[in-house]
């Protein structure tokens, strides 16, 4: 049993892999390519233990090409050149498909040396990353290439494969394999659907289960032991922990406040409270805003306490600024116009200020205007007084527009009324 076991159950057709039926299903783009026998340059892009290994694996045998897999964090260019080398012997009559597993790990000029072999036909390339391709991979590949996209794997599909393992331990050894109650369904759940794991893990739990001499039984407890939990598919530079964020942020900006603890509870539980409680930081300002404008402070103090508390007890007044955001009224007024001034400073770039705004100055005896013509709004009723604010190129813009909340349209109704007097 010197090869893993997923090794040694890897599927031999598409019909064997486990999951990607929007990819490899009857009558799907993939599907139809592979059985075609015309292999276009691939990139796939996934999660680990999804099955793009696999499937590249089952592309050259149904193309009765000649497969090489090379590795991106070890593979070298003169490793390429000798794939190459291939292509132009015997052994690639058929042609050579080179199968490049984490291509994010090349650099530039690695990749460059792939474009003269795949732009020549010496070779088809199948590469696979789990990292975004349009973020890592060389454009000049990605334009010669076509992006299918693996899926996560669900823990209820990854369930068929682990019996399988099982049943093929049992067949192997020549012993009945007794389980315990929920021992599959703990396993798939566990390894949160990385099916390489999953059947590894099936292989780990047999290696240590009990014998009577003529049966090995495989108690709960065992897999609860030697489950490696990946169900967080969780990497603190990766697309995950973007994709996480992005998915609470958008959980809070949609009020819905179960969805926000799921993805905060991810968080949590691979320890990385400071990325939440930035993201909250800046969710209480950009989406909660004017709205409720206290959110802020309050959140600030959650984050504070947090910080000082540390897991566990972190976990608790997060999900005070979690609920509380989520359950907030919700405005980005300010954040609006804070970006359309922005914009209005890279289009017409930086006007002069308004002479009465500017600092005090003396005023040289060729000025034609003498003084500054300030108006001090503190000296008037209410606290204002009508006067010219924004440079004279931009005297009519206006940015921030009050949302349809209480607290913003009570400031504007105050404010209409003051300055709607004569």
């Amino acid at each position: 049993m010197g090869i893993p076991l997923a090794e040694r159950l890897r599927p031999k057709s598409l019909d064997e892999v486990v999951g990607q039926r929007e990819l490899l299903g009857e009558g799907r783009p993939l599907r139809r390519i592979i059985e075609g026998g015309r292999i276009p340059n691939m990139i796939f892009y996934g999660p680990s233990g999804v099955g793009k290994t696999t499937v590249a694996r089952i592309i050259a045998e149904n193309a009765g090409m000649t497969l090489h897999k090379l590795n991106g964090t070890s593979a070298s260019t003169a490793d390429i050149k000798e794939v190459v080398g291939d292509s132009r012997s015997l052994f690639g009559a058929n042609g050579v498909l080179l199968y490049l597993d984490e291509i994010q790990y090349l650099n530039k000029k690695q990749q460059q040396s792939l474009l003269e072999y795949i732009e020549d036909g010496s070779i088809t390339l199948i590469s696979s990353t789990t990292e975004n391709p349009y973020f890592y991979v060389y454009n000049a590949i990605i334009s010669r290439s076509t992006v299918f996209e693996f899926k996560p794997v669900t823990a209820e599909d990854c369930l068929p494969a682990i019996r399988r393992a099982f049943a093929a331990l049992a067949e192997e050894l020549g012993h009945e394999i007794k389980l315990g109650k929920g021992v599959c369904e703990h396993i798939a759940h566990g390894c949160g659907g990385d099916v390489r794991k999953s059947v590894n893990t099936v292989e780990l739990c047999v290696m240590s289960a009990e014998s009577d001499g003529t049966a090995l039984t495989v108690p709960l407890s065992v897999a609860e032991q030697l489950t490696q939990r990946s169900n967080m598919r969780y990497d603190r530079d990766g697309d995950q922990h973007y994709d996480i964020l992005s998915a609470l942020q958008k959980s809070i900006r949609g009020s819905d406040e179960n969805a926000a603890i799921h993805y905060a509870a991810r968080l949590i539980e691979a320890g990385d409270i400071i990325s939440l409680s930035r993201r909250l930081l800046v969710i209480a300002a950009e989406d909660v805003g004017l709205a409720y404008p206290q959110a802020l402070a309050v959140v600030k103090a959650c984050v504070d306490s947090a910080m000082q508390l540390g897991l566990p007890e972190a976990r608790i007044p997060l999900a005070d600024a979690v609920i509380l955001l989520a359950t907030a009224p919700k405005s980005n007024s300010a954040y609006l116009a804070m970006d359309s001034a922005l914009d209005d400073l890279k289009r017409t770039g930086v006007n002069d200020f308004p002479r009465h705004l500017q600092n005090k100055h003396f005023d040289g005896e060729e000025s034609a205007e003498r003084g500054q013509n300030y108006l001090y709004p503190h000296d008037y009723p209410d606290h204002w007084v009508r006067q010219q604010y924004l440079p004279d190129a931009l005297a009519d813009r206006v940015y921030y527009r009050p949302a349809p909340n209480k607290t913003e349209q009570a400031a504007k109704e105050y404010w209409a009324r003051i300055k709607s007097r004569k």
